[in-house]
């Protein structure tokens, strides 16, 4: 029986993408190289390390990661104040895990900065949340299922009764290995990409009522 529901952030909880693409591509820029968004899709849903680092590697430019990632940050937290909010559907879900009494989790492979930056935007903080993991506290990112183990642990519930709310491949592949149960949203990669889902939706908007009665 389900116990709770534990949801990746960014294209989950709100929409991020096109806005840390921006800030990572003028993180480049100011390196003095020119990068296309098309750069980063290869890691999407895998942290800042992969989604900085990756895109270093593709170009040959040498990085110090902790450093990237936080001129990265800060160009994001300037360039997103006032400009993202919740998903659609996303407090309707999230009172309906309340209503339902159920605990809920945030398991995002960004860093905490970008996490908190992101909970501010949306009018949301970690009391909201029975836990709020960041990729920071796990060392295997996604697809490896160790964020969502250890959500799952911080809260006390079983992984086969734990629902996983992801947008994109390596993150239903995580929910998967975790052997938990996965509601995949289409904000990020097509349906045929995220088949291995147990349901797909377009937002939580959509969400089927089964998906929380199991």
């Amino acid at each position: 029986m389900i116990q709770a529901v534990i949801f990746d952030m960014d294209g989950v909880l709100v929409d991020t993408e096109e806005f840390i693409c921006e800030a990572a591509m003028q993180y480049f820029a100011e390196r003095g190289v020119q990068v296309k968004a098309e750069d980063f899709l290869d890691f999407v849903g895998m942290g800042e390390n992969r989604y900085i680092g990756g895109v270093a590697e593709k170009y040959g430019v040498p990085i110090e990661i902790v450093q990237a990632k936080k001129r990265t940050y800060e160009i994001y937290d300037a360039i997103v104040r006032g400009r993202i909010k919740p998903l659609d559907g996303v407090m309707d879900f999230l009172a309906r895990c309340k209503r339902l009494k159920l605990k809920t989790a945030v398991a995002t492979s960004a860093d905490r900065t970008k996490m908190d930056i992101n909970l501010r935007e949306m009018g949301l903080t970690e009391a909201d949340f029975n836990a709020c993991v960041n990729g920071l506290e796990v060392e295997r990112k996604k697809p490896h299922p160790d964020i969502f183990l250890f959500a799952a642990q911080k809260i006390g519930a079983e992984p086969a009764a734990c629902l996983v709310v992801e947008d994109a491949i390596s993150g239903v592949a995580a929910a998967k290995a975790a052997g938990m149960k996965c509601l995949a949203l289409t904000t990020s990669f097509t349906p045929e990409q995220l088949a291995g889902a147990d349901w797909i939706v377009p937002t939580l908007a959509h969400a089927p009522q089964e998906c929380t009665a199991w």
